[in-house]
């Protein structure tokens, strides 16, 4: 390895562990903000938080990388640039692809790196997060009860509350269904206000109701079906304490399989084996309704039983009785004509219903589809967003000639944003059935490279595309010109028209 080459990957590794790192700060900040309500107040160990930071934190390293390289390009040519290293070093006659190349192939391997990752570590570590985010959730049921929402975390209780106060905790209008004793509701229990807690040994749930009724079905069940009232009581209180027993308070820790078969969840091999299955099934219900339809709607006449069809240029079924519809028609009374039409109608009404739901099973089949393809693809989008951020950070940092985080950090943020949002617009289009998914997720890859080439371009031909006077000039040539049209517009005689 030349000395140059050392060089440049000195200069490159140092800035790129550096952003790596804030980066993930940045995402796992992130991740806390929005689940910190979920967190907070249920009494976990250090050890547990730890663990949970820890595999949300790898589930973040695929998306993380991309950023960090491009920040990292843009400071480490600009740095060469403002220093006026890269100056000498082109007077030396090297020329900038060649002080890119040894980066380059650092950033090859860190792309062969991220997609092993996202193909082995990412699926594992995904589903160690989600699972134990799941058992988190299900501890300290009371800090989970969303207003508007009916609860069932709580055995045999379904708790609804319209309103929850944040700084109080008080709750409003709450309603609670006890189905203790069976899958019907025993005990309605409807109160104006009240408050919810745990005791201090961690057993129980306790409610405090203000100003309610309460709703018992009466035991009957020895009572003849034909006799029985389904008689009830009614009890009108000012205020109850309801305590309720917590048998798993300590955190259950679930198996890691529990969501094995979330397309989120799983490597290339997985992803292909279930993309060819859901594939065959949605072939095998195509077939299954079409026959089905065939044979139920659309020759529901025997005298079908022997008719041709075939299909015309546009894919549309034509169906040539061996007789003469017609003929067979005018031979009817007026009454039996009547009653084909309306039988005719019928089967018209049932074969669009029957068509429309079938539509829509098929379709859900398809997205659900598209889904496992999408994640399928995603495993090789991120590892390329490594090398097309790379092409955009060295020749941009090359022509700002800015180091530091300050002006890198933000063309870098916005070059993210951007890569992002057309990221997410392509795989929701996929999705959606919009567009195919390759290009669903490869879209942002296909806008983003021909920029990388072009600022490339610019930079090997030291282009001044961020000097303002250029932009300047430009605007100064376009004014100048419009000025000399309007002047000969002016001094051009009227009457050479006439």
């Amino acid at each position: 390895m030349k000395k140059i080459d050392r060089f440049m990957i000195r200069s490159f590794t140092g800035p790129l562990v550096l952003t790596f790192f804030i980066v993930l700060i940045v995402f796992i900040l992130q991740f806390l903000w929005m689940y910190v309500d979920e967190l907070a107040g249920k009494g976990l160990d250090l050890k547990i938080l730890a663990e949970l930071l820890f595999q949300f934190s790898l589930t973040f390293v695929p998306l993380s990388l991309p950023l960090a390289i491009l920040l990292a390009a843009l400071m480490t040519f600009g740095n060469l640039g403002e220093f006026m290293e890269l100056t000498a070093l082109k007077s030396s006659g090297i020329p900038l692809q060649r002080l890119m190349l040894p980066i380059f192939v650092m950033v090859s391997f860190l792309c062969i790196g991220s997609f092993l990752f996202a193909d082995y570590i990412l699926p594992l570590s995904n589903r160690k997060a989600r699972t134990l985010l799941y058992d988190i959730r299900r501890k300290r049921p009371e800090l989970n009860i969303q207003a508007g929402t009916f609860y069932n975390g709580i055995e045999g209780f379904s708790i609804k509350i319209t309103d929850k106060d944040p700084e109080t905790n008080l709750l409003s209008k709450i309603l609670i269904y006890d189905h203790r004793e069976g899958p019907r509701n025993s005990v309605t229990i409807i109160a104006d206000s009240g408050y919810m807690s745990v005791t201090r040994d961690t057993s129980g749930l306790v409610l405090k109701l203000f100003s309610g009724y309460a709703y018992s079905e009466l035991d009957d069940k020895n009572t003849p079906n034909e006799k029985r009232k389904y008689t009830f009581r009614r009890d009108r209180f000012s205020e109850q304490t309801m305590i309720i027993k917590l048998d798993d308070y300590d955190l259950d820790r679930s198996e890691n399989d529990l969501y094995r078969s979330h397309y989120a969840m799983m490597n290339t091999t997985q992803l292909n084996v279930f993309v060819d299955s859901l594939e065959k099934r949605v072939d095998t219900r195509t077939v299954s309704y079409y026959k089905d339809f065939y044979k139920t709607k659309l020759y529901s006449s025997p005298g079908f039983a022997k008719s041709k069809s075939h299909e015309n240029d546009t894919g549309t079924v034509v169906v040539k009785p061996d007789f003469n519809c017609r003929a067979v028609y005018d031979t009817l009374l007026l009454m039996e004509k009547k009653t084909a039409v309306n039988r005719a109608l019928n089967n018209a009404r049932e074969s669009i219903a029957f068509v429309t739901e079938k539509n829509e099973t098929l379709t859900n089949e398809i997205k659900n589809l598209k889904r496992y393809e999408a994640e399928l693809y995603k495993k090789f989008t991120l590892p390329i967003a490594c090398l097309v951020f790379f092409f955009i950070g060295a020749p941009l940092g090359a022509i700002i000639r800015k180091g530091g985080l300050g002006t890198p950090a933000v063309i870098s943020v916005l070059f993210f944003i951007v890569y992002y949002v057309i990221t997410l617009t392509g795989e929701k289009f996929a999705k959606e059935l919009i567009v195919s998914v390759p290009v669903g997720m490869f879209a942002s890859t296909m806008i983003l490279l021909p920029i990388g080439i072009f600022l490339t371009y610019k930079a090997t031909t030291d282009a001044a595309i961020m000097n303002a006077e250029t932009y300047l000039n430009f605007f100064r040539k376009i004014g100048t010109f419009l000025s000399g049209v309007k002047q000969s517009g002016d001094n051009e005689d009227p009457g050479s028209h006439n």
